[in-house]
């Protein structure tokens, strides 16, 4: 495996778990939620932006894209 796909995986996993911990759920609730709600979609087409940014700001962004398509997690 490649050295950016580790990177990627890695810091997907970490996004999950911080994502999870701020809602209080487990890490896989929180991926059945952002894959249903199009927020994995959107980590995984704007990873070059989002990885730039804190966990914190990226969450925030993560949350609105899953509000925006039906999600309820605020």
């Amino acid at each position: 495996m490649a050295r950016e796909d580790k990177n990627i995986i890695g810091y997907t996993v970490a996004l999950i778990s911080e994502f999870s911990t701020r809602f209080g759920i487990r890490p896989r609730q929180g991926y059945a939620y952002l894959k249903r709600y199009k927020g994995f979609d959107h980590l995984q087409h704007h990873y070059g932006y989002l990885h730039t940014q804190s966990f914190p700001d990226t969450i925030d962004i993560l949350t609105q894209v899953c509000l925006n398509n039906g999600g309820e997690l605020q």
